[in-house]
């Protein structure tokens, strides 16, 4: 079977000028449905896997009561977004908007690890065995089944203090609010990078970056789970 096309930048923001249920993140497509009740949610569930059995392409699917997590990425383009993956978007927007479910993509986060070192081929693998996780070929860990988050080593010869922060993925139209209520708790908002990343420090010295698709387009091709 012939790899599909891998959708540039401007072709995604394109396809999802006409999504507005989606948002891009990390190699894929992503939103929550909210139905109206739990009962609808899994209606709405079983129409999604209906559609992924005639497309031969299924999502990442995550039930919480009555929303639906979903996300759309060809594994078999190195976990990127293409045509299909648009397709697919497309008619589980309309089997939610059917099922009288309201969408809410504010509501997707993804979670990474970073970690400063030095060395990162020092410290990689006990991370990667520890967690049972797979390494891509980008030297980031991956969960092979997408459950936990993924674990990224920054190289820099000045680590900071405290080595470890988590990068908090949002779309871009939803950031601003955070950013604003996160400020609003007295944490230091270094901006140097927005709106690709705003680093968030507290008052003991923590670290997390708040983190858009303006610093993450299209990823190159890493290892992912098994093709659908």
């Amino acid at each position: 079977m012939a790899v599909p096309a891998i959708l540039s930048a401007d072709q995604i923001d394109a396809a999802l000028a006409g999504l507005p249920d989606w948002r891009y993140r990390l190699g894929g497509l992503v939103t929550v449905y909210k139905a109206p009740t739990s009962a609808a949610a899994l209606e709405l569930i079983a129409a999604v896997g209906r559609l992924a059995e005639e497309q031969g392409h299924h999502p990442d699917l995550d039930w919480r009561y009555n929303r639906v997590f979903l996300r759309y990425s060809s594994h078999d383009a190195g976990g990127q977004v293409t045509p299909r993956d648009v397709a697919a978007a497309t008619a589980a927007g309309a089997a939610a908007a059917a099922s009288g479910a309201a969408a809410e993509p504010g509501l997707f986060r993804t979670i990474e690890v970073g970690i400063d070192t030095e060395d990162p081929a020092a410290i990689s693998e006990v991370w990667r065995v520890a967690l049972g996780y797979r390494r891509a070929s980008s030297g980031d860990l991956m969960d092979p089944y997408g459950r936990g988050p993924g674990v990224w080593f920054q190289e820099t010869s000045t680590p900071n203090s405290n080595h470890i922060h988590l990068d908090v993925h949002r779309s871009q139209a939803e950031s601003g609010a955070v950013q604003e209520k996160t400020a609003a708790t007295g944490a230091l908002m270094n901006r140097d990078h927005a709106p690709g990343w705003v680093v968030v420090t507290d008052v003991q010295g923590n670290r997390l970056c708040l983190c858009t698709e303006a610093g993450h387009g299209p990823e190159t091709v890493q290892d992912q789970p098994p093709p659908d």
